[in-house]
């Protein structure tokens, strides 16, 4: 087998532990993780990873492109800039576009976009809204579903007509249609009678701030999001159906996921970035509408760090949600007209692996959440997500001693901002390959669009490869 590249001199995090090893890449696969000697002997071209970790590229399956229709926000091309610099090499992209993908010829058409502009792998994560596309988007490649169950109060997104399901008997319904489809569904978790009661009462009192929108959210110790997320267990449950729930952060959902999974109920669940690393109160007070999504309180900030370490949570998901600084400033004094959520794909992996320098998880921990937990999840694990002989050659170079502070001036965003703006972390990254092409490196992005394909549990090419 002739080998195309090779990454020398790294500590390359395996499946079994992490080895002194270099990784032979061949046909966009990895065909060896070889000793030194081995690979002296190989001619293929070299990529230096001496005194570095070698890890997993990580897969997102949360991620908002805002393509088609929102463009003004970010693109496909821009958003997979950023997962280029933050080390992920996989993209599931999500509904809440205009138009809204609710129906096969909106997902195709999504498709083509992605075949397009999209640099690093991907796929997407339609909205089940309607019975009869769902059955028809099922015979697709896709990996998962989507719904919200949420609709908005004083605007009009980010969660647009056509995506949400608020009918308990509907739910079950859409459960009962994919359950058994191989394809999981993704549940953005909401009460929202609940909610339009606590809404309600803050704006009465004129609490249409920061402070107020995140107090809200948080209110009775969240139950907004535990009464939902008992709801989605049970039905889970009743249905057969694999559910994977989006934005953990309370201490009670986090108990009442890992008692559906020691009831067996096949349930996963994602903690995005605002969860661990944003979104304390200080962070709402300075820089507001800024910050929220939404504010965690320190216990469930506690819990979810917890449930990170011991498995309840299964993966990082970014929740990347970019908005322009005009569609933000609002919130200072209208905060239920302010588009909500926050840019996140360019620096959450890089976060997560300063954590582990901080002690606050294990590097194997730390690669299961970001790479191997998602591919298991989504039926990629046969593909993506480990580094090992036969698998898609989707790796990190991280230099885990490089202090450098993150600036507004290195958003690769369209929007221009971050609100990790002068937060300063002690891992960089230099070099990040997708199917063993670099698509960045020496701090820049060098993938073209059009490079990502799109991530299936399918081969595209033979799937024997013996190790060199």
């Amino acid at each position: 087998m002739q080998v195309d590249r090779k990454v020398v001199g790294g500590m390359v995090v395996t499946p079994t532990g992490t080895v002194q090893a270099d990784v032979l890449i061949a046909d966009g696969r990895i065909a060896g993780l070889v000793s030194a000697e081995v690979s002296s002997g190989i001619d293929a071209e070299t990529i230096d990873a001496t005194g570095k970790l070698v890890l997993p590229g990580m897969i997102d399956v949360h991620v908002h492109t805002r393509e088609p229709g929102y463009t003004h926000k970010e693109d496909i091309n821009t958003t997979t800039q950023q997962a280029a610099a933050g080390g992920v090499t996989t993209i599931f992209g999500m509904p809440n576009l205009a138009p809204p993908t609710t129906t096969l010829e909106t997902l195709e058409q999504v498709f083509e976009l992605y075949r397009a502009n999209s640099i690093v792998d991907w796929n997407h994560n339609p909205a089940a809204t309607d019975p009869d596309e769902v059955k028809k988007m099922i015979e697709t490649d896709i990996r998962a579903f989507k719904i919200y169950m949420v609709v908005d109060t004083g605007r009009t997104y980010p969660h647009p007509a056509g995506t949400g399901m608020h009918d308990h008997g509907h739910l079950l319904q859409m459960m009962d249609t994919i359950a058994g489809s191989g394809k999981r569904f993704i549940i953005h978790p909401h009460d929202q009678a609940l909610m339009d009661y606590i809404e309600g009462e803050y704006l009465k009192r004129g609490e249409n701030t920061p402070q107020g929108y995140a107090s809200a959210y948080a209110a009775r110790n969240g139950v907004i999001w535990d009464t939902a997320i008992d709801v989605v267990l049970r039905l889970a449950e009743a249905s057969g159906c694999a559910v994977h729930i989006a934005h953990m952060q309370t201490k009670r959902s986090i108990e009442s996921v890992r008692r559906a999974k020691d009831r067996g109920v096949d349930v996963t669940c994602e903690v995005n970035h605002w969860a661990p690393f944003l979104s304390t109160w200080q962070d709402v007070e300075t820089l507001g509408p800024y910050a929220l999504s939404y504010w965690v309180p320190d216990e469930g900030r506690e819990a979810v760090w917890e449930g990170m370490r011991d498995g309840t949570i299964d993966m990082i998901s970014s929740d990347h949600a970019p908005h322009t600084r005009e569609e933000k400033e609002i919130g200072w004094t209208e905060m239920w007209s302010s588009h909500t959520g926050t840019p996140g794909i360019q620096y959450y992996y890089p976060m997560l692996l300063d954590a582990v320098n901080q002690g606050k998880l294990t590097l194997e921990r730390a690669v299961d959440l970001a790479a191997f937990q998602p591919a298991k999840a989504f039926g990629l694990n046969a593909v993506k997500g480990q580094l090992a002989v036969g698998f898609d050659a989707d790796l990190v170079i991280a230099n885990m001693d490089s202090p450098w502070t993150i600036t507004n001036a290195g958003v690769l965003s369209k929007i221009g901002w971050t609100c990790y703006d002068g937060r300063s972390i002690s891992v960089n990254f230099e070099t990040t390959l997708v199917r063993g092409e670099p698509v960045f490196a020496d701090g820049k992005v060098v993938g073209r669009p059009g490079y990502g394909q799109m991530a299936t549990a399918k081969r595209t090419t033979a799937d024997s490869m013996s190790e060199v």
